[in-house]
């Protein structure tokens, strides 16, 4: 049987209220609306109260009102958070990324992604809640973090291995094996696909977007890790036989600052948007932020063309393999500096798509909601080395 509102129900408790507080009289019809209810136990207030029925009054009005409140509204009042509430999918981080904290605070996934019903937290009390169960896979190589074996682990959660980097440099995996159920990594085979970047169609062709006309040098390149065995250290080697490379970089001890990168490199012709690993889809920020964001075209050393090609038009950047000798990519990229019109086509895919560049993890985390439920229920990786090899 339904309980009329609590609001009434305190009008009709004072109507028999006389300025005792006892019942004797009425003192509102019971045909009144809830505005009513209101003026009048205000009037009555102020004609029959002092201040100690006034405090009564007021503690039986909030009792009644709680009473009505929903348990898990009453259950996220006092957890001050939302983590507890029915249909919400809850992801523990277990430690950040690099070591890098991000805020936490509020409802980020539906206040900054439009994402509702996904809640971040990386709190480990709450280990036994979490639906999700994400380590970064840097530091556990490193041993600068472990895995919780040691806790319960509750039977519908899932534990998600997150790792960025190329299957090469992942080193040893075969101490994970039969412990994850999801692999979230940049590789589209992933349970969870993250992409360092990805291109966005745009709703209107236009080009608000300004070829950099202040071109100075014919190519730069911005480079921490240099190791001779790595390929692209080679390939370096025999084009700046040919070609002016200007490097930046730790390399170089000639560090740039966050807010000079593109600046800089858009004084540049090319950007050798080189990877440290030739890996199959292993396309990092090199090409979606040094190069595009910065206004040069990018020449790509990592996985195939075709890889490239999946991920951003043909005519955007020039593959390193498409030509017979280093030499001869060379002499093609100093004739595009001479050749304004050549030079300035690949440019033109900018008029139906625009970049967009994933750097915060609560971006990347906040994107498994949408499709958790796509996750199959029994999963394990029996052998993550494997796997990861793509």
């Amino acid at each position: 049987m339904d309980r009329p509102p609590p609001i009434l129900q305190i009008a009709s408790f004072l109507e028999g209220l006389d300025s005792c507080g006892l019942p004797h009289k009425t003192l509102c019809p019971h045909s009144t609306l809830m505005g009513s209810s209101i003026r009048c136990i205000a009037k009555w207030r102020k004609r029959h109260l002092q201040a100690p029925k006034t405090l009564l009054i007021l503690f039986l009005t909030i009792s009644f009102i709680y009473s009505w409140l929903p348990v898990d509204d009453k259950q996220q009042h006092l957890n001050g958070s939302n983590a507890s509430l029915p249909n919400n999918i809850t992801i523990l981080l277990w430690h950040w990324p690099y070591g890098t904290r991000y805020s936490l605070a509020g409802d980020v996934c539906l206040r900054d992604y439009g994402i509702s019903g996904c809640v971040l937290v990386d709190n480990r009390t709450l280990y036994e809640s979490a639906d999700l169960v994400v380590f970064h896979h840097f530091e556990l190589k490193r041993h600068r973090q472990h895995l919780p074996v040691h806790l319960h682990r509750p039977g519908k959660q899932r534990w998600v291995w997150l790792s960025l980097e190329a299957p090469q440099n992942n080193g040893n995996l075969l101490p994970y094996n039969n412990l994850f159920n999801l692999t979230m990594t940049y590789n589209s085979h992933a349970d969870i696909t993250v992409p360092y970047g990805k291109l966005l169609q745009r709703k209107k062709p236009g080009l608000d977007f300004v070829i950099p006309k202040n071109k100075s040098y014919e190519a730069c390149w911005v480079v921490s890790n240099y190791q001779k065995r790595h390929k692209r250290s080679g390939v370096f080697q025999e084009l700046k036989k040919n070609l002016n490379v200007q490097l930046y970089g730790l390399f170089t001890r000639k560090p740039l600052p966050k807010e000079a990168l593109l600046p800089t490199i858009s004084h540049c012709y090319f950007y050798l948007a080189f990877e440290n690993t030739q890996s199959p889809q292993y396309i990092t920020e090199k090409l979606w932020r040094n190069a595009f964001q910065a206004g040069a075209v990018p020449v790509v050393l990592g996985p195939s063309r075709r890889d490239y090609e999946a991920v951003a038009p043909p005519n955007s950047f020039i593959h390193v393999d498409d030509f017979k000798s280093i030499k001869a990519l060379a002499e093609y990229l100093k004739g595009l500096t001479k050749d304004p019109e050549k030079y300035n086509a690949y440019f033109t895919w900018r008029r139906d798509y625009m970049v967009k560049l994933y750097t915060d993890w609560r971006e990347r985390l906040c994107n498994i909601c949408p499709i958790y439920k796509q996750f199959p229920t029994q999963k394990v990786y029996e052998d993550l080395r494997a796997w990861a090899k793509w």
